[in-house]
């Protein structure tokens, strides 16, 4: 499955939170989701404190405990997204 997770830093925190974050090394940023969570692709908007990232895993668990790891600093969404191809098949099977 594939999650569309999107945030905003508490007031306050982007310096902090940017800190830690540009510390991380890959491996220890892999580590943090740990092994059943792909990451596709982060964006950072850093003057709004905002930012998204896919990810691909097939347990809503790993997601969610991913998450956690950082909902002290920031309020977080996770939304299960689906491609177009998906999006079509629903479509179709919805006109029957």
């Amino acid at each position: 499955m594939t999650f569309l997770i999107s945030w905003q830093l508490y007031q306050g925190r982007l310096h902090p939170v940017l800190a830690h974050f540009s510390k991380l090394t890959e491996e220890q940023d892999k580590a943090l989701m740990g092994p059943d969570i792909k990451l596709v692709g982060r964006w950072h908007d850093l003057v709004s404190g905002t930012g998204v990232c896919i990810v691909e895993s097939d347990s809503i668990e790993a997601v969610t405990a991913y998450a956690l790891k950082w909902n002290s600093e920031m309020e977080i969404t996770v939304q299960p997204v689906v491609d177009d191809a998906m999006a079509r098949e629903m479509g179709d099977r919805l006109s029957l």
